[in-house]
């Protein structure tokens, strides 16, 4: 898949997302080395730290799915934004050099990095 395309697929569920305080949207897709691909949305809560961010959710519906490797993930947020410090720690768990594309709420590609980039020195299973 490509990475539009993993945009794509991210974009397109972007209006599912549940941000009624923030109205800040996030949508993910998690593609996974077999070709899955794994969609998650931003989930808010009036307790605000019961929120649960888009990639989680894209995370949480693989692993439940039984899929535990990962090939890329596509975010789609305003201005093209990065995942934020439980994400990036969460993702490490599973694909600490997962290539990452941050794109728009239009689509348009913004950045991309590696986790390892956004993550520098994190702390993972190697590290027990």
């Amino acid at each position: 898949m490509t990475d539009l395309e993993l945009i794509k697929v991210a974009l397109a569920v972007k209006g599912n997302s549940y941000a009624p305080y923030s109205q800040f949207p996030v949508s993910a897709a998690l593609l996974s080395e077999s070709g899955q691909v794994f969609t998650g949305v931003n989930i808010e809560n009036a307790s605000y730290g019961l929120t649960i961010c888009a990639e989680r959710v894209a995370i949480g519906s693989a692993v439940a799915a039984g899929v535990v490797n990962f090939a890329k993930m596509a975010i789609v947020v305003k201005g093209g934004g990065s995942p934020c410090g439980a994400c990036r720690q969460v993702l490490n768990e599973f694909a600490p050099r997962l290539p990452i594309l941050m794109a728009d709420e239009k689509g348009d590609l913004v950045q991309s990095a590696t986790l390892d980039q956004l993550l520098p020195q994190a702390f993972g299973p190697q590290s027990l």
